[in-house]
């Protein structure tokens, strides 16, 4: 079952991976590159505060677990535990990956982009729903950072997807500790 799970997941990598053109060849390692996205972390994190106030210093904390939780799991632990080639590294199919970047480390399940990404977009999307209309559209950005994982050829779609399981899970798991840790310390009003 493994066996056939990997197969689709290659099989899928390389449809996905193959489809390139000259738009994305260009915009992708842009979209992938997370220095790229600063300022809109910073916009989030003005909006955050703003929005909640008496929170501030709880969410700070909160999204500085949130990216160590998400990235260690996805990088620090499963990387090393799992040791799956990344496609760009993979001898029956390194050859027929279109590689723009260069293929980063040995391993690459699970991705910390994708994990990481979804972590920030989710987290900020339960504390901002209320808020902001259109902070629903964090959801389809970090859908589309883990998609340029796979059109640079640095992760398989199994990759991505559990990276953002991940992140999703972590974004939930923070929200709670931050309801239930404020709810008991910060004075309602």
């Amino acid at each position: 079952m493994i066996d056939r799970l990997e197969q689709w997941d290659q099989e899928l990598f390389l449809f996905l991976n193959g489809a390139h053109n000259f738009l994305f060849d260009f915009l992708m390692p842009w979209i992938s590159d997370k220095y790229v996205w600063i300022p809109l972390y910073a916009l989030l994190l003005y909006w955050l505060i703003r929005y909640n106030k008496k929170r501030e210093l709880y969410i700070i904390i909160s999204i500085g677990l949130l990216i160590l939780i998400s990235d260690q799991l996805a990088s620090g632990f499963l990387k090393p535990t799992i040791e799956r080639l990344r496609p760009c590294y993979e001898p029956g199919i390194s050859e027929q990956v279109h590689l723009l970047k260069g293929c980063g480390g040995q391993y690459g399940f699970a991705s910390s982009h994708s994990s990481n990404s979804f972590a920030v977009a989710i987290f900020c999307w339960l504390l901002l729903k209320d808020h902001l209309k259109y902070i629903w559209l964090l959801i389809p950005w970090a859908a589309l950072v883990a998609y340029s994982r796979i059109y640079l050829g640095v992760h398989y779609p199994g990759d991505v997807i559990t990276g953002a399981i991940i992140g999703i899970g972590a974004a939930h798991l923070l929200k709670t500790v931050l309801d239930k840790t404020t709810r008991h310390l910060i004075p309602q009003t």
